[in-house]
This record gives C-alpha cells, structure tokens and sequence, in this order.
C-alpha cells in the first residue's frame, strides 16, 4: 500500500487566545492535488506553515513523504517547496537570472541548463532575458512556481497562488498546476476560489473555523446535498405574449392583414 505524500493528524495551534486549528486531520496521495478551501482566517496558511516546517504545533502530528515534519525538519525540507501568496522573485533580475541563482544556491550541475529547460517548461523562454519587473502578473507567478520546482521536490505547497491575478493569468496558473500532477509532484492548494478548488483538485477539504466539515472528491461532496428538485419553470412574458393577451385573436388578425 503506498504511503500518503502528506500526512496530518489532529493538528491544533492558537495565538493566545485565537484558537486557529482545532483538531484538523487529512492526508494526501503521491502525485495528487489536494485543494484545502476556506475563507480568510479559517487556517489554511497555519497548515501549511506547519507541514513546511516553519511552525511548530500546539498538538498533533504532520509528516511530508514519511518524514515528521516536527523531528525530521531537514528531511522534510530537502523534499518539499513553498509558494507563498506573494511572489519570491527578484524584480532586478531577468528570469533566467532568478532560475540560475535558486539553481546555484541548490548546489545544481549546469544552473543555466536548469533554468533554460524551467523557462521553456512554463513558456517564458521569450521573456527570459527581460527583467522580472516588466513581467505580467501571471509571469511572476509562473517564475515564481518554476523557481519552487529547482531541486525536484516531491511535494510542493501552493499558498493561494491566484490571488490578485486577472482571469487569463489565474488559467494560465491553473494549466502549471495540472501539468505538475500530471508529472507525479504532489500538490496542496490552499484556496478561498470555489471555481478554482473545483477544476484543479483531486480532493477537496472544506475548512472552517480550524477545523476540517468536510473531505472528498467533487462528486462525492456534491452527495451530501440532495439535488433541488424544480417543479416548474418561471417565463417571463415576451412583448407579443402581452399584446395577445390584452387584444386576444383579433388583434393578431389585424396585424396579419396589415402586412403588405
């Protein structure tokens, strides 16, 4: 049986007195995107600050490809990446400039290879020489991804990755996601789009108040409401409904013999 890729269990953490998690259990599957959906405040971020390893919890346990994240931190690390809400890209730099710096700092062989197959990969290629700061919303975020993927890592953490981008670059976002599970990365999204958890996700925990109501693929969610019945459909009256009905037969004779 295959282990899960991210593993959690009865996570609970609190500011003082803000209780952010309550209890909060869920795993994901090697090569699966897991949406974690939920309005502002609700946790999410707090969970994938702990499964990264840059929170520790209050209780609970979260493990990433079977290594704890609270005693393993080096281990879970070397195999995951973190894309926050805001870009992590140099503006200064070129694209190229920002892929072969990640690359050298990961101690990669042939850095600028690296960065040449990434830019290609997310079509920025063309834009590959030109400063990060005249690229468009949707390029950052596209740089920034390619920037997370340096190093292969197994798992990669997606923080509300289309937040503040137009609807052409949200796609455009959407269409790297699907092809990094379709190459066998594991990914959680954390969202507050429902459009977005229902077209990229696999499976889909609903967060509410620290804790998780409710987990399942789209159809199986859909179930726990039954379908509205409609017993009748509401017309609303065309101008020649209203005419025949205030002139009856008469006035649609009249109106034949009119026309030439």
């Amino acid at each position: 049986m295959q282990l899960p890729a991210i593993e959690v269990q009865d996570l609970e953490k609190s500011y003082k007195e803000l209780h952010v998690l309550r209890g909060v259990t869920f795993d994901v599957a090697p090569g699966r995107i897991f949406a974690l959906l939920g309005s502002n405040g609700a946790g999410k971020t707090t969970i994938v600050r702990i499964s990264s390893t840059l929170l520790r919890p209050d209780a609970g346990t979260a493990s990433v490809n079977g290594f704890d994240v609270a005693t393993q931190p080096v281990k879970v690390r070397e195999s995951i990446s973190l894309t926050g809400q805001f870009t992590a890209v140099d503006e200064i730099l070129t694209g190229r400039e920002n892929l072969v710096l990640v690359a050298k700092l990961r101690h990669l062989l042939d850095p600028g290879h690296v960065a040449d197959t990434l830019l290609a990969r997310f079509k920025l290629a063309e834009a590959a020489s030109r400063k990060v700061s005249t690229y468009s919303g949707g390029m950052r975020r596209r740089l920034d991804i390619a920037m997370s993927l340096i190093g292969q890592p197994r798992v990669i953490f997606l923080d509300e990755p289309t937040t503040g981008l137009d609807p052409e670059a949200r796609i455009e976002v959407w269409r790297v996601i699907k092809d990094l599970a379709h190459q066998g990365t594991t990914v959680l999204l954390t969202t507050q789009y429902l459009d977005e958890a229902e077209q990229l996700a696999d499976r889909i925990a609903i967060l509410h108040q620290g804790r998780i109501i409710a987990n399942g693929t789209l159809a199986e969610l859909k179930q726990l409401l039954p379908p509205a019945k409609v017993e009748y459909v509401e017309k609303q009256p065309s101008l020649e409904d209203i005419f025949l009905a205030l002139v009856g037969n008469d006035g649609k004779d009249e109106a034949t013999k009119d026309q030439p």
